[in-house]
């Protein structure tokens, strides 16, 4: 049975905050179960979400909730192991709503993983995500 992977333990990043203002759109706010906050990032032609898990991880599902208007046309997921380098494991095609979509991942293990927006379908680049959720395992 997939459960949420994120847990206090996990260490996120982001590529970048709205006006730098982590209190109101920061990286926190992706993972807090709250509908009235959300990430905000900045301009940029790419965005992205780094993982760092406790412990090697079975990934099965991404889900994923964009404010409609700033989402992204095409993403990517990617996972290492330790210090190796990221693979690539899928791209997925968002649509530009509001609805939590979700995206089947495809046997990817790892304690690392990164998810990349690119093709932002803001006009400056900009994405907000009320929440994102992995769904897996642990390995």
């Amino acid at each position: 049975m997939s459960h949420s992977l994120v847990c206090a333990e996990t260490v996120s990043r982001v590529s970048s905050v709205l006006h730098r203002d982590t209190r109101q759109f920061g990286k926190k706010h992706l993972f807090d179960h709250d509908e009235e906050t959300c990430w905000n990032s900045d301009q940029g032609p790419t965005q992205w979400v780094m993982l760092a898990f406790p412990q090697r991880v079975r990934v099965s599902q991404l889900q994923i909730q964009f404010q409609g208007g700033f989402s992204s046309r095409r993403g990517r997921l990617e996972v290492s192991e330790g210090t190796q380098a990221l693979s690539k494991i899928v791209d997925f095609y968002p649509e530009d709503n509001n609805s939590l979509q979700t995206f089947p991942v495809p046997a990817a293990e790892g304690d690392r993983l990164k998810v990349t927006f690119e093709d932002a379908t803001d006009f400056f680049g900009r994405v907000v995500i009320y929440h994102l959720r992995v769904l897996g395992e642990k390995a």
